[in-house]
């Protein structure tokens, strides 16, 4: 249909127009694969927070330390205490010490007086000549007296030997240095016999003095 307006024609539809919503961009299959790599990057790539991140330990008990005789024989101390020879340790059956908090007690040795200035030496060739595989430890000089230590081989391992010699009284203690356990680690097996008949040999060589509770009657 026209008008005129003025000298102007004017031409009216009469098609009604209706609003459009414009489309979305057609997402084909092949764009999913690429967005969803992206969305990983984002995350791995992405700061997560720390309490979102449970602790490996948090469900561990507390570790739980056991001691046992076995564990025990395995940190056998040597050396002095308090200037004295130590005591067998509860632990090791196959010692013998002439302290006299030991179960296995021995007394200790005296002396001749014609041997007190060579005693150390004299003590070094008799283990020397009555024992195996021997090896010394340097000869320490104390306020309590010259102490000596030496390894030589025993019945299942190595042994050790410690003796303080202190103006004409000589200590000692001879242990086994390995103790063996019967199952379940709580007996030992061992007696004090062979070390009893290891410092006779000794002194048999050396001819000093050792009393006895027998020499006491």
């Amino acid at each position: 249909m026209t008008f005129f307006l003025g000298h102007l024609p004017l031409t009216v539809s009469s098609q009604t127009h209706t609003n459009t919503i414009p489309k979305l961009p057609n997402l084909t299959p092949k764009f999913i694969p690429n967005l969803f790599s992206l969305a990983i990057a984002i995350t791995l790539t992405s700061p997560l927070p720390s309490h979102a991140i449970p602790s490996l330990n948090s469900s561990k008990p507390p570790p739980i330390s056991l001691t046992t005789p076995f564990s025990q024989s395995k940190n056998l101390q040597l050396g002095l205490e308090n200037g004295k020879i130590r005591p067998c340790p509860s632990t090791n059956p196959g010692c013998v010490s002439t302290n006299p908090k030991s179960s296995n007690f021995d007394f200790p040795w005296t002396i001749p007086e014609n041997s007190v200035d060579n005693a150390i030496q004299r003590l070094r060739e008799a283990i020397i000549e009555t024992q195996k595989n021997v090896k010394f430890q340097p000869v320490e000089d104390t306020p309590d007296g010259k102490y000596l230590q030496a390894e030589v081989d025993g019945k299942f391992d190595r042994d050790v030997l410690e003796f303080l010699v202190k103006g004409d009284v000589v200590a000692y203690r001879c242990m086994a240095a390995k103790v063996t356990y019967v199952y379940p680690f709580t007996t030992a097996f061992g007696d004090s016999k062979g070390q009893e008949a290891r410092l006779k040999q000794i002194n048999g060589q050396l001819g000093w003095f050792s009393p006895s509770f027998d020499s006491m009657e």
